[in-house]
């Protein structure tokens, strides 16, 4: 292993310690306590098994190695999230204006 991912172990086993602080505090509901618990975990894992990812990436015909990998992927990942978050930021500000336009009304009469 090599001192890059000891590192990076030590980062993520850091994140994972405060997720289970701010779960005990309840800052984080259930969901969001597995959603970012099963991320972390993948990340160590992928971290651990970036020797068998640039085997099987070699194997395939890619001249990238695994950690590249890794970060192509996790900036379609990112760029998936934002997605989601602008279309859910469009349905609550259609859902603000259908309420605001129906309170105007009411007081309007």
């Amino acid at each position: 292993m090599y001192i890059q991912q000891a590192i990076a172990l030590v980062i993520i086993v850091f994140f994972i310690i405060r997720l289970f602080k701010q779960r005990r505090d309840k800052n984080v509901n259930q969901q969001e306590f597995g959603f970012w618990l099963v991320f972390w975990v993948c990340a160590g894992l992928a971290i651990i098994a970036l020797p068998y990812i640039d085997a099987w990436l070699s194997r395939l015909g890619f001249s990238s190695s695994g950690i590249e990998f890794l970060l192509y992927l996790a900036v379609a990942v990112l760029f998936y999230f934002i997605f989601r978050l602008r279309l859910h930021i469009a349905r609550l500000e259609k859902d603000l204006t259908t309420i605001v336009r129906e309170l105007a009304l009411r007081e309007k009469k």
